[in-house]
């Protein structure tokens, strides 16, 4: 009965040998593979592999052959993902300083295994790792989980949200805090993984890194709509709200006219997309329209291009970008 059973097995066994063992610059032959059948425990004749090889073939896989029939090697050709899309996947885990270490090995180890043996450590030997800082917070997974059910179920989420501050004897400290919250959407913006929700207490968005907060769980009370608190109606459009922000402030959306240097227009096309309105304003600056969150966070993002940006409107935001100027130059008197 064992023997009948490894049998039933072995296309399954073919193809992770195929998957494991060989790719573009890696071949095995039909005896080869008979031997790693023999491994597991599996008895096969190179006659049975071509057949099985067909089979596996009807079934969907690029079973590529090298070279004649009795000569060459097989391997497995176009894959789940092609290596360049799994280098971007590990280095993008990699550079996610939401994610903790431990968490990060282990996900890195899962993406590296749809490649085979070789490439895997190829790419692990080339991954670059810049010693950034990571989280430590080991739940991220669990809530990151209990956040997506709530946001399907349509329920109000309660937990711990940590931040931290300086004390009257400078050191640094942890303090905790309560929020019941309505969730919507989880975004990656600036390095960190953030959910977009509404504190019940008040009648607007607001911005929480998910690496800070612990302890979540579902309530029993249904979540606010957030056409109640933004000005989605049908759906809350996720992206739009991401494009709207500057540094993860949340502010009263607004028209915005910014005069600009012309070396800074695939800075302002990569910030706000392909369609913004530009026009020209001299040989050396356009002006863009746009509309934006108006809050501390657009301010100094502006404050940063220094002279070769500035706001024709709306006035509140040049009253801020003043301020925190007149603030800069003091610091430095």
């Amino acid at each position: 009965m064992a023997g009948v059973k490894n049998s039933k097995l072995k296309l399954l066994y073919l193809a992770e040998i195929l998957e494991k063992k060989t790719d573009e610059n890696n071949y095995i032959t039909a005896t080869q593979l008979c031997d790693e059948l023999a491994r597991l425990g599996i008895t096969a004749e190179r006659k049975s592999i071509y057949k099985d090889i067909d089979v596996l073939r009807e079934y969907g896989y690029d079973i590529i052959h090298n070279g004649s029939r009795n000569s060459g090697g097989y391997f497995l050709g176009a894959r789940k993902f092609e290596l360049a899309e799994i280098r971007l996947l590990s280095d993008a885990v990699q550079a996610a300083n939401f994610i903790s270490q431990k968490k990060t090995n282990q996900l890195v180890e899962k993406i590296e295994s749809f490649a085979s043996e070789k490439q895997a450590k190829i790419l692990h030997s080339q991954v670059y790792v810049d010693n950034r800082p990571k989280c430590k917070n080991e739940e991220i997974y669990y809530t990151i989980s209990l956040l997506d059910e709530a946001i399907t179920k349509g329920v109000k989420v309660t937990f711990t949200y940590t931040r931290r501050r300086i004390t009257e004897e400078f050191k640094t400290a942890r303090e905790d805090k309560i929020f019941t919250v309505s969730p919507y959407a989880l975004i990656w913006s600036d390095d960190h993984y953030y959910l977009i929700c509404n504190n019940e207490k008040y009648d607007n968005l607001m911005q929480l890194r998910i690496d800070r907060i612990k302890k979540l769980e579902h309530t029993d009370s249904p979540s606010r709509h957030f056409s109640e608190v933004s000005s989605y109606t049908n759906y809350f459009d996720t992206a739009d709200y991401t494009a709207k922000l500057f540094n993860m402030y949340s502010g009263e959306q607004k028209p915005v006219e910014l005069v600009c240097h012309n070396e800074l227009l695939e800075t302002m096309l990569d910030r706000f997309g392909e369609n913004i309105r530009t026009q020209k304003v001299d040989d050396n600056h356009f002006l863009l329209r746009t509309n934006a969150a108006v809050s501390d966070g657009l301010a100094a993002w502006v404050l940063q291009f220094g002279g070769r940006v500035k706001v024709r409107m709306p006035n509140d935001l040049i009253y801020t970008i003043k301020m925190k100027a007149e603030e800069i130059l003091k610091s430095y008197e």
